[in-house]
Protein backbone atom coordinates (compact mmCIF):
# COMPACT_ATOMS: atom_id res chain seq x y z
CA UNK A 1 0.00 0.00 0.00
CA UNK A 2 1.17 3.53 -0.75
CA UNK A 3 3.01 4.92 2.33
CA UNK A 4 1.36 8.35 2.03
CA UNK A 5 -2.09 6.72 1.93
CA UNK A 6 -1.20 4.68 5.02
CA UNK A 7 -0.19 7.80 6.93
CA UNK A 8 -3.35 9.57 5.78
CA UNK A 9 -5.47 6.66 7.04
CA UNK A 10 -3.51 6.66 10.32
CA UNK A 11 -4.44 10.30 10.90
CA UNK A 12 -8.01 9.48 9.86
CA UNK A 13 -8.49 6.66 12.37
CA UNK A 14 -6.87 8.46 15.31
CA UNK A 15 -8.70 11.69 14.49
CA UNK A 16 -12.03 9.88 14.15
CA UNK A 17 -11.85 8.61 17.72
CA UNK A 18 -11.15 12.11 19.00
CA UNK A 19 -14.38 13.35 17.39
CA UNK A 20 -16.67 10.35 17.50
CA UNK A 21 -18.09 10.44 21.04
CA UNK A 22 -19.66 13.88 20.77
CA UNK A 23 -22.24 13.08 18.06
CA UNK A 24 -23.11 9.64 19.49
CA UNK A 25 -23.03 10.47 23.22
CA UNK A 26 -26.82 10.23 23.54
CA UNK A 27 -26.87 6.75 21.96
CA UNK A 28 -23.97 5.55 24.13
CA UNK A 29 -25.69 6.83 27.28
CA UNK A 30 -28.69 4.56 26.57
CA UNK A 31 -26.45 1.53 27.12
CA UNK A 32 -25.32 2.66 30.57
CA UNK A 33 -27.95 3.01 33.30
CA UNK A 34 -28.15 6.26 35.26
CA UNK A 35 -25.78 8.12 32.92
CA UNK A 36 -26.47 11.15 30.72
CA UNK A 37 -24.80 12.15 27.40
CA UNK A 38 -22.70 14.70 29.30
CA UNK A 39 -21.37 11.88 31.51
CA UNK A 40 -20.23 10.03 28.39
CA UNK A 41 -18.16 13.04 27.33
CA UNK A 42 -15.99 12.54 30.43
CA UNK A 43 -14.37 9.77 28.39
CA UNK A 44 -13.46 12.33 25.72
CA UNK A 45 -11.87 14.56 28.35
CA UNK A 46 -9.79 11.63 29.62
CA UNK A 47 -8.78 10.84 26.04
CA UNK A 48 -7.52 14.41 25.56
CA UNK A 49 -5.66 14.44 28.87
CA UNK A 50 -3.89 11.13 28.19
CA UNK A 51 -3.02 12.25 24.66
CA UNK A 52 -1.31 15.38 26.00
CA UNK A 53 0.61 13.38 28.65
CA UNK A 54 1.66 10.76 26.12
CA UNK A 55 2.80 13.42 23.65
CA UNK A 56 5.15 14.87 26.27
CA UNK A 57 6.36 11.66 27.94
CA UNK A 58 6.19 8.85 25.38
CA UNK A 59 6.48 10.54 21.97
CA UNK A 60 10.13 11.64 22.43
CA UNK A 61 11.14 7.98 22.80
CA UNK A 62 10.10 7.42 19.17
CA UNK A 63 13.20 9.36 18.07
CA UNK A 64 15.45 6.55 19.33
CA UNK A 65 13.06 3.63 18.93
CA UNK A 66 12.09 4.53 15.36
CA UNK A 67 9.05 6.32 13.98
CA UNK A 68 7.73 3.38 11.95
CA UNK A 69 7.84 0.94 14.87
CA UNK A 70 6.35 3.57 17.17
CA UNK A 71 3.44 4.17 14.79
CA UNK A 72 2.86 0.42 14.44
CA UNK A 73 2.75 -0.15 18.20
CA UNK A 74 0.53 2.90 18.67
CA UNK A 75 -1.99 1.62 16.16
CA UNK A 76 -1.99 -1.82 17.80
CA UNK A 77 -2.60 -0.14 21.17
CA UNK A 78 -5.39 1.95 19.63
CA UNK A 79 -6.94 -1.22 18.22
CA UNK A 80 -6.95 -2.71 21.71
CA UNK A 81 -8.55 0.43 23.20
CA UNK A 82 -11.16 0.65 20.46
CA UNK A 83 -12.08 -3.01 20.95
CA UNK A 84 -12.59 -2.46 24.67
CA UNK A 85 -14.69 0.63 23.90
CA UNK A 86 -16.93 -1.50 21.69
CA UNK A 87 -17.42 -4.23 24.30
CA UNK A 88 -17.60 -2.28 27.56
CA UNK A 89 -20.66 -2.50 29.78
CA UNK A 90 -19.72 0.35 32.14
CA UNK A 91 -18.72 4.00 31.79
CA UNK A 92 -15.61 3.48 33.91
CA UNK A 93 -14.25 0.89 31.48
CA UNK A 94 -15.11 3.18 28.55
CA UNK A 95 -13.08 5.95 30.20
CA UNK A 96 -10.14 3.57 30.72
CA UNK A 97 -10.36 2.42 27.09
CA UNK A 98 -10.38 6.01 25.84
CA UNK A 99 -7.38 6.72 28.06
CA UNK A 100 -5.53 3.83 26.40
CA UNK A 101 -6.38 5.23 22.95
CA UNK A 102 -5.17 8.63 24.15
CA UNK A 103 -1.80 7.13 25.10
CA UNK A 104 -1.61 5.68 21.59
CA UNK A 105 -2.66 8.93 19.91
CA UNK A 106 0.00 10.93 21.75
CA UNK A 107 2.66 8.87 19.97
CA UNK A 108 0.84 8.07 16.73
CA UNK A 109 0.26 11.67 15.61
CA UNK A 110 3.88 12.87 16.10
CA UNK A 111 5.19 9.67 14.50
CA UNK A 112 2.88 10.08 11.51
CA UNK A 113 3.91 13.69 10.90
CA UNK A 114 7.56 12.72 11.29
CA UNK A 115 7.21 9.85 8.82
CA UNK A 116 5.49 12.14 6.32
CA UNK A 117 8.48 14.47 6.41
CA UNK A 118 10.88 11.52 6.07
CA UNK A 119 9.27 9.89 3.02
CA UNK A 120 8.59 13.16 1.18
CA UNK A 121 10.49 13.71 -2.05
CA UNK A 122 12.86 16.65 -1.72
CA UNK A 123 11.15 19.81 -2.95
CA UNK A 124 7.67 18.32 -2.44
CA UNK A 125 7.54 18.25 1.36
CA UNK A 126 4.49 20.51 1.69
CA UNK A 127 2.60 18.64 -1.01
CA UNK A 128 3.25 15.34 0.78
CA UNK A 129 2.31 16.75 4.18
CA UNK A 130 -0.87 18.20 2.65
CA UNK A 131 -1.94 14.77 1.43
CA UNK A 132 -1.36 13.26 4.88
CA UNK A 133 -3.29 16.10 6.54
CA UNK A 134 -6.38 15.19 4.50
CA UNK A 135 -6.73 12.39 7.04
CA UNK A 136 -8.42 15.03 9.19
CA UNK A 137 -11.05 15.34 6.47
CA UNK A 138 -11.71 11.62 6.87
CA UNK A 139 -12.00 12.22 10.61
CA UNK A 140 -14.60 14.93 10.17
CA UNK A 141 -16.65 12.99 7.61
CA UNK A 142 -16.43 9.65 9.43
CA UNK A 143 -16.24 10.93 12.99
CA UNK A 144 -18.99 13.55 12.82
CA UNK A 145 -21.29 12.39 10.02
CA UNK A 146 -21.00 8.67 9.33
CA UNK A 147 -20.65 7.60 12.96
CA UNK A 148 -23.94 9.28 13.87
CA UNK A 149 -25.70 7.41 11.05
CA UNK A 150 -24.16 4.07 12.04
CA UNK A 151 -25.10 4.61 15.69
CA UNK A 152 -28.66 5.49 14.67
CA UNK A 153 -29.19 2.76 12.08
CA UNK A 154 -27.21 -0.13 13.61
CA UNK A 155 -25.64 0.47 17.05
CA UNK A 156 -22.99 2.72 18.55
CA UNK A 157 -20.82 -0.31 19.36
CA UNK A 158 -20.48 -1.01 15.64
CA UNK A 159 -18.77 2.41 15.28
CA UNK A 160 -15.93 1.31 17.57
CA UNK A 161 -15.82 -2.20 16.10
CA UNK A 162 -15.36 -0.71 12.61
CA UNK A 163 -12.60 1.63 13.80
CA UNK A 164 -10.84 -1.21 15.65
CA UNK A 165 -10.80 -3.34 12.49
CA UNK A 166 -9.52 -0.44 10.40
CA UNK A 167 -6.82 0.40 12.94
CA UNK A 168 -5.60 -3.19 13.01
CA UNK A 169 -5.45 -3.42 9.21
CA UNK A 170 -3.58 -0.12 8.92
CA UNK A 171 -1.11 -1.27 11.61
CA UNK A 172 -0.25 -4.39 9.63
CA UNK A 173 0.40 -2.38 6.48
CA UNK A 174 2.49 0.22 8.35
CA UNK A 175 5.13 -2.46 8.91
CA UNK A 176 5.67 -2.52 5.16
CA UNK A 177 6.66 1.14 4.86
CA UNK A 178 10.05 1.06 3.17
CA UNK A 179 12.28 3.96 4.12
CA UNK A 180 15.65 4.83 5.60
CA UNK A 181 14.69 5.44 9.20
CA UNK A 182 16.67 8.24 10.74
CA UNK A 183 17.12 7.51 14.40
CA UNK A 184 18.77 9.49 17.16
CA UNK A 185 21.88 7.75 18.52
CA UNK A 186 21.12 5.97 21.81
CA UNK A 187 23.59 8.19 23.71
CA UNK A 188 21.73 11.33 22.55
CA UNK A 189 18.42 11.19 24.36
CA UNK A 190 15.67 13.57 23.33
CA UNK A 191 12.93 15.08 25.45
CA UNK A 192 10.57 18.05 25.41
CA UNK A 193 13.26 20.03 27.25
CA UNK A 194 15.94 19.31 24.64
CA UNK A 195 13.44 20.15 21.89
CA UNK A 196 12.56 23.47 23.56
CA UNK A 197 16.22 24.50 23.34
CA UNK A 198 16.19 24.35 19.52
CA UNK A 199 16.34 27.84 17.99
CA UNK A 200 13.01 28.86 16.49
CA UNK A 201 10.91 26.25 18.28
CA UNK A 202 9.33 28.68 20.75
CA UNK A 203 7.97 31.06 18.13
CA UNK A 204 6.68 28.10 16.08
CA UNK A 205 4.82 26.69 19.10
CA UNK A 206 3.36 30.14 19.88
CA UNK A 207 1.96 30.15 16.34
CA UNK A 208 0.49 26.67 16.92
CA UNK A 209 -1.12 27.83 20.17
CA UNK A 210 -2.60 30.89 18.44
CA UNK A 211 -3.91 28.82 15.52
CA UNK A 212 -5.45 26.07 17.68
CA UNK A 213 -7.01 28.44 20.22
CA UNK A 214 -8.68 30.36 17.40
CA UNK A 215 -10.01 27.17 15.79
CA UNK A 216 -11.21 25.23 18.83
CA UNK A 217 -12.52 28.36 20.53
CA UNK A 218 -14.88 28.96 17.62
CA UNK A 219 -15.58 25.39 16.48
CA UNK A 220 -16.65 24.39 20.01
CA UNK A 221 -19.60 26.80 19.84
CA UNK A 222 -20.55 26.52 16.18
CA UNK A 223 -23.23 23.88 16.84
CA UNK A 224 -24.62 25.70 19.87
CA UNK A 225 -24.91 28.93 17.88
CA UNK A 226 -26.69 27.29 14.97
CA UNK A 227 -29.07 25.40 17.24
CA UNK A 228 -29.94 28.03 19.86
CA UNK A 229 -29.47 31.33 18.04
CA UNK A 230 -30.27 30.47 14.42
CA UNK A 231 -32.74 27.72 15.42
CA UNK A 232 -31.29 25.53 12.65
CA UNK A 233 -32.09 21.79 12.58
CA UNK A 234 -29.47 19.31 13.75
CA UNK A 235 -28.75 18.32 10.14
CA UNK A 236 -27.47 21.84 9.45
CA UNK A 237 -24.88 21.46 12.20
CA UNK A 238 -23.66 18.30 10.51
CA UNK A 239 -23.55 20.15 7.19
CA UNK A 240 -21.38 22.88 8.71
CA UNK A 241 -18.87 20.29 9.95
CA UNK A 242 -19.05 18.49 6.63
CA UNK A 243 -18.45 21.76 4.73
CA UNK A 244 -15.39 22.43 6.87
CA UNK A 245 -14.07 18.93 6.20
CA UNK A 246 -14.67 19.20 2.44
CA UNK A 247 -12.91 22.57 2.33
CA UNK A 248 -10.02 21.10 4.32
CA UNK A 249 -9.67 18.27 1.80
CA UNK A 250 -10.23 19.90 -1.59
CA UNK A 251 -7.59 22.58 -1.01
CA UNK A 252 -4.83 19.94 -0.87
CA UNK A 253 -3.65 20.44 -4.51
CA UNK A 254 -2.72 24.03 -3.59
CA UNK A 255 -0.07 22.71 -1.17
CA UNK A 256 2.40 22.31 -4.03
CA UNK A 257 2.60 26.11 -4.29
CA UNK A 258 4.10 26.20 -0.79
CA UNK A 259 6.97 24.09 -2.14
CA UNK A 260 7.23 26.20 -5.29
CA UNK A 261 7.31 29.64 -3.68
CA UNK A 262 8.59 28.77 -0.22
CA UNK A 263 6.80 28.62 3.11
CA UNK A 264 8.36 31.92 4.21
CA UNK A 265 6.65 33.73 1.32
CA UNK A 266 3.31 31.94 1.50
CA UNK A 267 2.77 31.96 5.28
CA UNK A 268 2.06 35.71 5.73
CA UNK A 269 -0.51 35.57 2.93
CA UNK A 270 -2.21 32.49 4.42
CA UNK A 271 -2.45 33.90 7.95
CA UNK A 272 -3.66 37.27 6.67
CA UNK A 273 -6.37 35.48 4.69
CA UNK A 274 -7.20 33.42 7.77
CA UNK A 275 -7.89 36.58 9.76
CA UNK A 276 -10.18 37.69 6.93
CA UNK A 277 -12.06 34.38 6.96
CA UNK A 278 -12.68 34.62 10.71
CA UNK A 279 -14.01 38.14 10.24
CA UNK A 280 -16.21 36.81 7.42
CA UNK A 281 -17.55 34.12 9.79
CA UNK A 282 -18.49 36.93 12.15
CA UNK A 283 -20.29 38.88 9.43
CA UNK A 284 -22.21 35.84 8.15
CA UNK A 285 -23.10 34.42 11.58
CA UNK A 286 -26.71 35.59 11.30
CA UNK A 287 -27.71 33.16 8.53
CA UNK A 288 -27.20 29.39 8.51
CA UNK A 289 -26.70 29.06 4.73
CA UNK A 290 -23.97 31.69 4.48
CA UNK A 291 -22.31 30.41 7.63
CA UNK A 292 -22.10 26.91 6.15
CA UNK A 293 -20.55 28.33 2.96
CA UNK A 294 -17.99 30.22 5.03
CA UNK A 295 -17.15 26.96 6.84
CA UNK A 296 -16.02 25.65 3.45
CA UNK A 297 -13.53 28.55 3.17
CA UNK A 298 -12.57 28.11 6.81
CA UNK A 299 -11.63 24.49 6.23
CA UNK A 300 -9.55 25.35 3.17
CA UNK A 301 -7.51 28.12 4.77
CA UNK A 302 -7.01 26.10 7.97
CA UNK A 303 -5.59 23.24 5.90
CA UNK A 304 -2.94 25.56 4.45
CA UNK A 305 -2.19 27.07 7.86
CA UNK A 306 -1.82 23.66 9.50
CA UNK A 307 0.43 22.48 6.69
CA UNK A 308 2.71 25.49 7.16
CA UNK A 309 2.90 25.02 10.93
CA UNK A 310 3.52 21.26 10.86
CA UNK A 311 5.96 21.59 7.95
CA UNK A 312 8.01 24.19 9.81
CA UNK A 313 8.16 22.07 12.97
CA UNK A 314 9.18 18.84 11.20
CA UNK A 315 11.97 20.69 9.36
CA UNK A 316 13.58 22.31 12.42
CA UNK A 317 15.55 19.25 13.60
CA UNK A 318 14.98 15.89 11.85
CA UNK A 319 16.76 14.02 14.67
CA UNK A 320 14.19 15.24 17.23
CA UNK A 321 11.02 15.13 15.16
CA UNK A 322 9.06 12.97 17.58
CA UNK A 323 9.96 15.20 20.54
CA UNK A 324 9.08 18.33 18.58
CA UNK A 325 5.79 16.93 17.33
CA UNK A 326 5.05 15.69 20.83
CA UNK A 327 5.30 19.30 21.97
CA UNK A 328 3.03 20.22 19.07
CA UNK A 329 0.38 17.72 20.17
CA UNK A 330 0.60 18.86 23.80
CA UNK A 331 0.23 22.52 22.82
CA UNK A 332 -2.70 21.58 20.57
CA UNK A 333 -4.65 19.91 23.38
CA UNK A 334 -3.86 22.69 25.86
CA UNK A 335 -5.07 25.23 23.27
CA UNK A 336 -8.22 23.14 22.76
CA UNK A 337 -8.94 23.39 26.47
CA UNK A 338 -8.13 27.10 26.67
CA UNK A 339 -10.16 27.91 23.57
CA UNK A 340 -13.26 26.06 24.74
CA UNK A 341 -13.17 27.37 28.31
CA UNK A 342 -12.10 30.98 27.74
CA UNK A 343 -14.46 31.56 24.80
CA UNK A 344 -17.51 30.21 26.68
CA UNK A 345 -18.31 33.23 28.88
CA UNK A 346 -17.79 35.57 25.91
CA UNK A 347 -20.07 33.42 23.75
CA UNK A 348 -22.72 33.30 26.48
CA UNK A 349 -22.61 37.08 26.94
CA UNK A 350 -22.00 38.43 23.42
CA UNK A 351 -22.61 35.61 20.94
CA UNK A 352 -20.89 33.86 18.05
CA UNK A 353 -20.05 36.98 16.02
CA UNK A 354 -17.88 38.39 18.80
CA UNK A 355 -15.93 35.17 19.44
CA UNK A 356 -15.28 34.96 15.67
CA UNK A 357 -13.61 38.38 15.94
CA UNK A 358 -11.70 37.09 18.98
CA UNK A 359 -10.51 34.12 16.89
CA UNK A 360 -9.31 36.55 14.22
CA UNK A 361 -7.28 38.41 16.84
CA UNK A 362 -5.77 35.11 18.05
CA UNK A 363 -4.16 34.63 14.63
CA UNK A 364 -2.18 37.89 14.93
CA UNK A 365 0.78 36.23 16.77
CA UNK A 366 0.98 33.58 14.03
CA UNK A 367 0.96 36.31 11.36
CA UNK A 368 3.62 38.28 13.23
CA UNK A 369 5.87 35.21 13.56
CA UNK A 370 5.42 34.41 9.87
CA UNK A 371 6.56 37.93 8.95
CA UNK A 372 9.60 37.56 11.21
CA UNK A 373 10.35 34.16 9.68
CA UNK A 374 10.09 35.68 6.20
CA UNK A 375 12.55 38.47 7.04
CA UNK A 376 14.95 35.94 8.54
CA UNK A 377 14.72 33.63 5.50
CA UNK A 378 15.22 36.48 3.04
CA UNK A 379 18.44 37.64 4.77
Amino acid sequence: MNPILLLTLSIGIIGSNSLVLSPIAAEVAKSFEHHSPSDILIASAIYGLMTAISALVLAPKADTYGLRKSLFLSLITATFGLSISAMTQTLIVLCIAQGIIGLAAGVALPATYGLAADIAVKGRESETMGKVLTGWTLSLVVGVTLSALIADWIHWRFVFISMAIMSGIIALFVKSIARREQRTPPDKKTSPLTALCIPGITSALISVAAFMTAFYGLYSFLGAHMQTTLLAPTSYIGLASLAYGIGFGIIAPIDRFIDRYGAHRVAPLVFTTMIGVYLMLSLTSGAAYTLILCCLLWGGINHLGLNLLVGRLTAIDPAQRASIMGLYSAVTYVAMFIGATSFKPIFDQYGFAIIAILSASCIIPALWNSLRFRRYSMN
